[in-house]
């Protein structure tokens, strides 16, 4: 029995954490708590050294050094303030004036805006909060399909989790130990071809089934001409000129993903001025909000620094890697099961949870597979979007059902009563959007080349022509025994200075230095 159970521990100690979150426990603790009772059970076993976690100070304190998370609380916070300023309410009236002559130009203005907002905000919860307080009532007054409605609104929100500056390619960034900025330019076109087949979506019902989505009714379309123009101008130049101030300075490379993020603040900040909606009160709230998302994000990555450190130290990551290169097919059959394994996960975690338990366990292989990991982590950001789309426990459903009527009532302009909107027909309605996000996740793995575009521009070092300049322990600040002060040998993004290193040695148990965050030691990713 003891034989077995030392033999078996890392798969004990990964289902153990599975029973855990099943059990219904927050997933920050569960992964602490997991870690500390097998890391205590190998110590006393014999398996792991008795001073296994002394390193754990040292892993808190990497993370929390650790710059390149700066910039989720600077897009959360601009996302929050863009939610409260009026330009999603702005964008919407305006979009849809601009598109209401033609079927379907209300969902194609929620599309639309929800692509604007995702690009501005990268927060799933104010997008489809926001369009479905503003743009449902009007989809239903004017005689929308309740399930189209629904789903359009429920997906184009979902758009914030892979158009930058999505908070989760930023963890993904992380934990991959690649740049912010090379996950962003890779997910941008996969993002922007899943708005357009949104749109397609929308396309082919006004075409198969005309009264789902009619066109906006003449006495609804109160601008025209010049005036609806200048209403285009003036909605849409602030939000694209700040669209260019994130994400346009860090594709050029004037700013790094944290400067962007910092950029965008300011910027959010100053719509909200012009729009006359800044206050205190909002500033406060925001604020609020802000610091609740990212002390949930730092827990969650705490615990799993904990969780990994007794995962590695029973070389839980050999366990995993072993398992999944020898499935068959090579590459490719890696790809499939584990795409197979988030999309099933997704049904009861979040993207955070995923990010933070699976991509660690899966990126050393798909490395060692010669994987990049950019187009990777795309493909896996696609994937996590299922996660807000699951029936039933879909956030993004969940955030709509939070605001959609749930009582018949009397419309204030047309007279006439509408209907509730029922769970079911916002479960419906998300099925044909969650297959369109799966078809996704299949033309990224067929074409890589949509991803892995980033690499383009850049200029080929010779290697005799690098000097090298060590310096000397003490010196610099720099760390003598090597040891990656970010998870998983993050390297910095472009302009960033790395995390400080610790000048003490690195632990011999623990998580090692894989080879997938070094870029020196794998020539196939750059």
């Amino acid at each position: 029995m003891f034989a077995f159970f030392a033999e078996n521990l890392a798969p004990i100690m990964f289902l153990s954490l599975i029973v855990v979150l099943l059990l219904g426990y927050p997933v920050a603790f569960a992964l602490a708590f997991v870690g500390f009772i097998f890391g205590f059970v190998g110590i006393e076993m014999g398996l792991l050294p008795v001073n296994l976690f002394g390193a754990i100070p040292d892993r808190i304190f990497g993370q929390m050094s650790n710059e390149t998370l700066l910039a989720i609380p600077f897009f959360t916070f601009m996302g929050l303030i863009l939610e409260r300023s009026g330009m999603a309410e702005d964008l919407l009236d305006t979009i849809g004036q601009l598109f209401g002559p033609i079927r379907g130009g209300l969902a194609f203005a929620v599309i639309f805006v929800g692509a604007i907002l995702a690009a501005t905000t990268g927060v799933v919860a104010a997008s489809v909060i926001s369009m479905g307080l503003i743009s449902l009532p009007i989809m239903l007054r004017y005689g929308y399909d309740r399930r189209v409605a629904a789903g359009t609104i429920a997906a184009s929100g979902t758009l914030a989790q892979i158009i930058p500056p999505s908070l989760v390619l930023i963890i993904l960034a992380d934990q991959l130990g690649r740049s912010v900025g090379d996950m962003y330019k890779g997910a941008l076109i996969p993002g922007l071809l899943l708005v357009a087949a949104y749109a397609l979506y929308i396309i082919t019902m006004s075409i198969i089934r005309p009264p789902s989505v009619p066109a906006l009714p003449a006495a609804a379309r109160t601008l025209k001409g010049w005036k609806l123009l200048q209403r285009v101008i003036i909605s849409l130049v602030p939000p694209l000129v700040l669209i260019f101030l994130v994400l346009g300075t860090i594709f050029i490379g004037l700013a790094t993903p944290t400067e962007g993020g910092a950029m965008g603040a300011v910027g959010a900040l100053a719509l909200a001025a012009i729009n006359r909606r800044l206050d205190l009160a909002m500033i406060k709230s925001a604020l609020y909000a802000t610091a609740k998302l990212s002390s949930f994000v730092i827990f969650i990555l705490l615990g799993a620094r904990v969780f990994s450190l007794t995962f590695y130290g029973v070389n839980g990551h050999v366990w995993v890697e072993h398992l999944m290169t020898s499935i068959p097919g090579g590459a490719v059959g890696f790809l499939i099961v584990a795409n197979l394994l988030v999309f099933f996960l997704a049904f009861f975690l979040d993207y955070f949870e995923l990010a933070f338990i699976i991509i660690p366990l899966l990126a050393p292989v798909a490395d060692s597979l010669g994987i990049d990991l950019i187009w990777f982590g795309v493909m896996l950001a696609i994937n996590m979007q299922t996660s807000f789309m699951h029936p039933p426990f879909g956030f993004s459903l969940f955030y709509l059902r939070s605001v959609a009527p749930t009582r018949a009532y009397k419309d204030r302009i047309t007279g006439t009563t509408i209907q509730p909107v029922t769970s079911g027909q916002i479960y419906m309605g998300a099925l044909p959007y969650l297959g369109i996000q799966l078809a996704m996740v299949i033309v990224v793995i067929a074409f890589p080349q949509l991803v892995t575009h980033y690499k383009s521009g850049r200029v080929a070092v010779d290697p005799s022509t690098i000097e090298l300049n060590v310096p000397m322990p003490g010196e610099g600040g720099a760390n003598p025994f090597g040891a990656p002060a970010a998870p998983f040998g993050a390297e910095p993004s472009e302009g960033e200075t790395a995390p400080p290193a610790f000048d003490a040695p690195a632990p011999d148990f623990g998580s090692p230095t894989p080879s997938f965050g070094n870029p020196e030691q794998n020539g196939s990713n750059p």
